[in-house]
């Protein structure tokens, strides 16, 4: 997967790009075929956001979070976000019927 993390009104620090690499491992283990993440982290007076974009073979997920702490509470905001997507994707993409109760009625 190809990780392209950008900073606006701030930069982007080697642990801040380590951390985001890390969060983004636990999305990699959902889905197989992840082409690429873009991520964009914010600054904002005392709002921290962080914004993904994430592509696969057949569609986007996009997530938003921001927190008033810290960018790594935000990180870890979108991270649950996007988690949450990509579960919810694979349980629709999932084929849920029983194939063998099927040839059973016939």
């Amino acid at each position: 997967m190809k990780i392209t993390i950008s900073g606006q009104h701030m930069d982007v620090t080697q642990p801040l790009r380590d951390y985001v690499e890390e969060k983004l491992e636990r999305i990699e283990r959902h889905l197989e075929n992840v082409a690429s993440a873009r991520i964009v982290l914010h600054v904002e007076k005392e709002r921290h956001q962080a914004e993904a974009t994430i592509s696969t073979d057949g569609s986007m997920l996009h997530a938003h979070a921001e927190a008033d702490s810290d960018m790594y509470a935000a990180i870890d905001a979108l991270a649950d976000k996007l988690d949450k997507q990509v579960r919810r994707q694979k349980a629709k993409n999932t084929d849920h019927r029983d194939r063998g109760a099927l040839k059973n009625l016939a």
